[in-house]
């Protein structure tokens, strides 16, 4: 069911690799309430992923851009003003990668080129975006952004490796930045820390069945799906959300705010 939530809205939203993305489910889910926007990913993201097919189902046009580089961010701004006709109302940072997971290096036994280009991918790609639009004036009173995050920010978990570093950063610069684009600019910015969720990407942690398993046996809700996180999504793209600002807001089946559940204590406790 549709509301126009988003109806005459322009956007932004990076990272749709393929129908598993969050991003993606989002970008679906923006078009059938109304809102228009381009899709960006990095090249080599791109001949991964199957961006086109998103870009054809939702009448939206691609932009290439390295969320590392100032000046691709630059081009992508001003592009999509131009092609979206007018300033932008939202935006959804879904990018994370870490080289030490993809090659096996343990927490304990980094490659710090690889731990560098990993809070460049996965955190200061944020800052340089909202600096891009900060800078340009680009976007919109009352616009929204977000970046979607994990709670390893918070606490362990051991096979998360330096992502549980890179998303506490993140988070980091949704408040600091978020502050002054907030008082200056009246743009809100937020971070969603979702539930383990089998996209892409979160496969690639070792162990990441075994999170899933857990988080479901510990939310009182069970975990939440990609589909449900592009739901959330939309209300803080919407007017419904214009003071929540600085936020980190856990959409996680109740599991952030669990000490142990029943299911789990049963699994540790022997059967008479």
């Amino acid at each position: 069911m549709s509301y126009n939530l988003l109806k005459g809205k322009r956007g932004i939203i990076f990272g749709a690799l393929d129908e598993h993305s969050i991003a993606w489910k989002t970008a679906e889910k923006v078009h059938e309430e109304g809102g228009t926007f381009v899709l960006t990913n990095a090249p080599i993201a791109m001949r991964m992923g199957k961006i086109k097919d998103l870009a054809e189902k939702t009448g939206s046009e691609i932009i290439p851009a390295d969320a590392t580089k100032v000046e691709d961010l630059e081009n992508l701004v001003e592009k999509a003003t131009e092609i979206l006709g007018g300033k932008i109302d939202f935006v959804l940072h879904s990018i994370g990668m870490s080289v030490n997971v993809r090659k096996g290096n343990h927490y304990t036994d980094m490659n710090y080129d690889f731990t560098t280009k990993g809070w460049d991918v996965s955190a200061v790609s944020f800052h340089k975006t909202m600096q891009v639009l900060y800078k340009k004036d680009a976007m919109s009173e009352w616009g929204s952004i977000v970046a979607l995050t994990y709670m390893a920010a918070q606490r362990v978990f051991p096979d998360y490796n330096d992502m549980a570093d890179n998303k506490a950063y993140l988070e980091s610069i949704a408040r600091s930045f978020g502050y002054f684009f907030g008082k200056d600019k009246k743009v809100r910015v937020n971070t969603i820390s979702q539930s383990p969720t089998p996209t892409t990407a979160g496969q690639g942690v070792k162990g990441f069945d075994g999170f899933i398993a857990y988080a479901e046996k510990m939310s009182p809700l069970g975990n939440a799906t990609a589909d449900e996180c592009a739901d959330y999504t939309l209300t803080l793209f919407s007017d419904l959300t214009k003071k929540v600002t600085l936020q980190n807001l856990y959409h996680d089946g109740g599991f952030s705010n669990m000490g142990v559940s029943q299911q789990v204590m049963e699994a540790f406790v022997e059967k008479e």
